[in-house]
């Protein structure tokens, strides 16, 4: 059967292959013309040979249907794992005839969705056709593939004829984004002297409002100095200035430790870590980078994001890591250790292993992440270790 399968494949994509109905003529034709030869009956002949022109002609037409139609892609914009990825293909017939009873195939990757097929009734002559269809992806990745396939088996319906048209697409898919309300690790992370010397250069009297990005209710662990008295009195309970999370010049580095040793989970979820903290990052500066172990630094959100979307674990290191601080995601906990000074981490690990951390003297802020428990309730909560 497989055989017989591959067979019938290649004739109806190098000339056409017989339908069911074309099965049933071509096997009466050939009863006819046998039965002709045996009896030498006239009249057999001629059915036979009616049989034979009706079967050449229904073969031929379809394969003369599918000429002159050409085929264009819509552009296709990226979009985040979850939201709806519009697809979509223009068919034009250039030809002076109309085209007719035409199906349309597109084979995306069977990670982005299944096949996908459209019928057409009609184009006219020099006229277009567009279709559109959604997938929701629900893993990240970049996506291409290259052909698209049509089919006919017009006018007759008697045998089917399928033609590829070479039309490349490379469907993007960035990881998921959590939106943040607030994180801890980012706002509170190894830049403090940054933000005292700019308190500093800006003068006392501006230091209570030159520099505040918003004021937030007072969580436990928050110095004093940072609490907005005037607005403290107005809702009768402290608040917190937020400032400008890096003084000027200062760049935010997201390094993903994507040449360690990952669980499959674990990564994807250090992957979306990176993309919402990216996203965090951008509203409360301009300069934010990320950096992967074969890739080195991106700046720019479609350099960031696209970098996000294909990185895989387990990849050889090619960039050495940046010498500033950085916010780095891993699994391993000694890669902890030899991070420059003022960084901070998130290390997917079990709770022991985070204790163990924090006997061992380590002065960089941390925040432990389970995988069982939801991401953006982590990343939004207070860190697990403090500096020290």
């Amino acid at each position: 059967m497989h055989l017989i399968h591959k067979l019938a494949s290649w004739l109806e994509t190098h000339w056409a292959v017989p339908a069911y109905a074309g099965w049933v003529i071509l096997g009466l034709t050939t009863f006819f013309l046998l039965a002709a030869a045996n009896t030498l009956a006239g009249w057999l002949y001629v059915l036979g040979g009616l049989g034979l022109g009706l079967l050449l002609v229904s073969a031929v037409l379809p394969i003369k249907s599918l000429q002159g139609v050409q085929v264009e892609r819509l552009p296709l914009l990226p979009v985040s794992v979850g939201e709806s990825l519009n697809l979509g293909l223009k068919l034009s017939n250039s030809t002076k005839t109309a085209k007719s009873l035409l199906q349309v195939h597109d084979h995306p990757p069977k990670n982005l969705g299944a096949t996908t097929a459209h019928s057409i009734a009609d184009i006219p002559a020099q006229g277009t056709h567009t279709w559109t269809y959604t997938l929701k992806p629900q893993q990240r990745g970049v996506y291409r593939w290259q052909n698209v396939q049509l089919r006919s088996a017009a006018p007759l319906g008697l045998f089917w004829c399928r033609r590829s048209r070479p039309v490349k697409a490379k469907a993007i898919v960035y990881p998921q984004i959590l939106p943040l309300q607030q994180c801890p690790l980012l706002d509170h992370s190894g830049h403090e002297q940054d933000r005292q010397r700019q308190a500093q250069q800006i003068g006392p009297h501006n230091n209570n409002e030159g520099v505040t990005r918003s004021v937030r209710p007072y969580r436990w662990g928050d110095p004093l100095r940072l609490v907005h008295w005037r607005t403290s009195a107005r809702h009768n309970e402290l608040r917190i200035r937020e400032l400008e999370m890096f003084a000027g010049g200062q760049t935010l580095v997201i390094a993903l430790d994507s040449a360690g040793n990952w669980h499959s989970d674990q990564f994807e979820q250090a992957v979306i870590a990176a993309a919402s903290l990216y996203a965090y990052g951008q509203k409360h500066q301009d300069q934010v980078q990320l950096w992967t172990a074969q890739i080195g630094l991106q700046t720019g959100r479609q350099a960031i994001l696209e970098t996000l979307a294909q990185v895989q674990a387990g990849e050889v290191t090619v960039a050495p890591l940046p010498q500033q601080s950085v916010v780095w995601l891993t699994a391993d906990l000694a890669s902890a250790s030899a991070l420059p000074p003022g960084s901070c981490w998130l290390l997917w690990s079990d709770e022991g292993v985070a204790q163990k951390l924090a006997s061992q003297g380590n002065h960089l802020q941390g925040q432990l992440i389970q995988s069982d428990q939801p991401l953006a309730a982590q990343l939004q909560a207070s860190l697990s270790i403090s500096v020290r």
